[in-house]
């Protein structure tokens, strides 16, 4: 009689257990029945699965904590819950959502840096936008072994910091972000490039000085190699580059530049000022993008030598002092 209570007691034991873990499983594996939605839900560090659990109840992600606990006591137990953002899309399993907190797929961010920012202006942007304190990414921007392979007497990163979208997770240490941007650069600046700089008698300094000013100078894809030929040809007579924004460049970096150059700025005495000196100034006045490098290496076939706005984003281009001189009193004096 005992052996058959003792059966009929296992046999209860084991139908519960068995029903137990049938509910488990339909709780563990089934999503919670809501309305589709992503919800960016963050693990902050040294949280507890417990803690982690019940702020997931709180956001509407699980209905309940145990199985979300349970199952990772049983599954999960020997892996840690990863600290960052996640962007988890609901409704979702328990299951689901305890293997993207352990494999760390953490949501990036996206940040867009514009072409022609100075590293200061660069740094800025990232401290706005919630990406890096200021202060950290220019510490690390003056980090130039990271482009040594490339440049060795560059004394910082500006010129190298490619303008790019780039996605980067909540707390990505400035290091990290400006490792990136110059590594984007390395990428683009293919062999092929680097062999048509030869060809040109130009270190990639070179190119990236130019490319520069390039940049600074004109927004439209289609001036870009005509502007480059200015400067190219412009250089090959010993002319002076005469261009603006390298002043406006070393204004900035002294924290004179009040909106516009004036008169005097244009003989304000620094190396930059191609006002009063010949050559490419003696570093990048900005960070170049991709169209502003490729017409730096292959400027346009023209024979001009003077540029000025016409005041609606376009330049008008002359080959002599007295056209230029008629295209300024045309479009800047009336």
């Amino acid at each position: 009689m005992l052996v058959k209570i003792a059966k009929i007691g296992l046999i209860s034991a084991a139908l519960l257990l068995l029903i137990f873990f049938a509910w488990f499983s339909l709780e563990f594996y089934r999503p919670m029945e809501t309305k589709p939605n992503t919800v960016v839900f963050e693990v902050k560090k040294g949280q507890s699965a417990k803690d982690i659990a019940l702020n997931l109840g709180k956001n509407g992600i699980i209905k309940k904590t145990w199985p979300f606990l349970m199952g990772y006591r049983i599954f999960f137990s020997g892996q840690s819950l990863k600290a960052g953002e996640y962007a988890i899309a609901i409704p979702d399993s328990p299951k689901n959502i305890l293997q993207v907190l352990s494999e760390g797929s953490v949501y990036l961010h996206s940040i867009t840096i514009p072409e022609g920012l100075i590293i200061q202006e660069i740094a800025n942007l990232l401290e706005l936008e919630g990406f890096a304190a200021r202060e950290d990414f220019l510490r690390d921007a003056e980090e130039a072994s990271l482009i040594y392979s490339l440049d060795k007497d560059t004394p910082n990163l500006e010129g190298y910091l490619f303008p790019e979208t780039y996605r980067f997770a909540k707390g990505t240490p400035a290091e990290e972000i400006v490792a990136a941007m110059v590594f984007q650069f390395m990428k683009v600046f293919t062999r092929e490039w680097t062999e048509r700089a030869e060809e040109l008698g130009m270190t990639i300094r070179d190119v990236v000085i130019l490319a520069s000013l390039i940049e600074k100078e004109t927004s439209l894809r289609k001036e870009k190699k005509i502007i480059s030929a200015v400067f190219h040809n412009r250089l090959k007579i010993g002319m002076k580059l005469d261009c603006d924004p390298t002043i406006i460049y070393v204004l900035k970096l002294e924290g004179r530049f009040k909106d516009r150059l004036r008169t005097r700025d244009l003989k304000y005495d620094s190396p930059f000022n191609t006002y009063l000196y010949s050559g490419l100034p003696p570093g990048p006045i900005a960070n170049p993008g991709r169209d502003s490098l490729e017409a730096a290496l292959n400027p346009a076939d023209e024979k001009f030598l003077y540029f000025v706005s016409k005041n609606d984003g376009s330049h008008h281009f002359s080959q002599t002092f007295r056209e230029h001189q008629n295209a300024v009193n045309r479009y800047q004096r009336r």
